[in-house]
């Protein structure tokens, strides 16, 4: 775990990954934030230090819903880099305050599916829907537009301090330094820095010095009744599934219900802040932005995964048509 509270601070360094993965790396989960919360009042003023190269974007948006409902006021400071699912945690902060010689990143979340035409299609609707709902984020915090935020987020964009604030996405830039940045292998990303992308060579960090295999932790639903785990499995994926936000957002309710292990209160928060498609009630001033319209080719599917939604090797084959099994195997419809 590192969401390391101290007094009134909040410190979240290393990547962004599931609450249920366990490596050899440094990093924080929704879970752990959720716990670094707890204890504090409602009208606590805290400053989160943020100093992450990214990781799975649901729990990223997970963090940052948990961090703007915040009662009190919440502010941010990017130590070293706040890149991909990082960045839009940033965007908690009432005030962003970016380190000298910081950086900042954000764009496109990135995912990859194991399966036949439709499986690959569903894929495509939930990271539009993810994107466009980290768009809107983006949007909210800088004033522009959410189409506007998808370029840049397309164009993979990386952010001085100074290039940071003047776009809107942090208010303002220190003179102090802050901690070294995080150790990650930035030669996945398509424009990292050069310094970055050295530095990753030079410490080995990425492939050559390969993570250890992760270790499923033993789960308190193993001590249960069998019939008893499955229907709390069933009740979870029913409780997304059937939720209002759910309503217009089908396909990324049925992503987050079948494919990922969010908690119903982590994956309606994310929802709430994602676009409903044609259907569903919008209160925004601006129009719908709509994603453009794509057809299914094979390019980029061998591509090596980055950040964002990311399969893991082991479990590639067990991907394949993971939604329509798990409906079938827990009668959900």
């Amino acid at each position: 775990m590192s969401a390391i509270v101290d007094k009134n601070t909040i410190r979240l360094t290393g990547s962004v990954r599931s609450s249920d993965m366990q490596s050899g790396e440094d990093g924080f989960s929704s879970t752990d934030v959720f716990y670094a919360l707890a204890g504090f009042d409602d009208k606590a003023a805290i400053t989160v230090y943020v100093n992450s190269p990214g990781g799975i974007a649901t729990e990223g948006a997970a963090i940052y819903a948990l961090l703007k409902s915040h009662p009190g006021r919440l502010d941010v400071v990017v130590e070293g880099i706040a890149a991909s699912a990082a960045s839009l945690i940033a965007m908690a902060g009432k005030k962003v305050t970016m380190a000298a010689g910081s950086v900042m990143m954000i764009h496109d979340p990135v995912g990859g599916t194991f399966g036949n035409s439709d499986d690959h299609s569903k894929t495509i609707e939930a990271l539009e829907a993810l994107a466009t709902a980290y768009a809107r984020v983006y949007a909210a915090k800088s004033g522009k537009s959410v189409a506007a935020c998808r370029e840049i987020m397309k164009a993979e964009t990386w952010f001085t301090p100074e290039e940071a604030a003047s776009a809107g996405f942090a208010d303002a830039s220190s003179a102090k330094s802050g901690s070294i940045v995080a150790a990650f292998d930035y030669r996945q990303f398509r424009n990292a820095p050069e310094k970055l992308v050295a530095l990753a060579a030079s410490q080995n960090w990425g492939s050559s010095n390969p993570q250890k295999a992760q270790k499923t932790p033993k789960s308190k639903e193993k001590t249960m009744p069998q019939d008893d785990a499955a229907s709390a499995v069933k009740a979870r994926m029913k409780a997304i599934m059937k939720s209002d936000q759910a309503e217009g957002r089908e396909a990324l309710a049925e992503y987050l219900a079948f494919e990922t292990s969010m908690s119903v209160e982590e994956a309606v928060a994310l929802m709430d802040v994602a676009p409903r498609g044609s259907d569903g009630a919008t209160t925004k001033s601006e129009p719908e932005y709509q994603p453009p319209h794509r057809r299914m080719n094979a390019q980029g599917l061998n591509r090596e995964p980055v950040l964002g939604l990311p399969p893991t090797k082991a479990g590639a084959g067990k991907r394949a048509s993971l939604s329509a099994n798990m409906k079938r195997r827990y009668g959900i419809e």
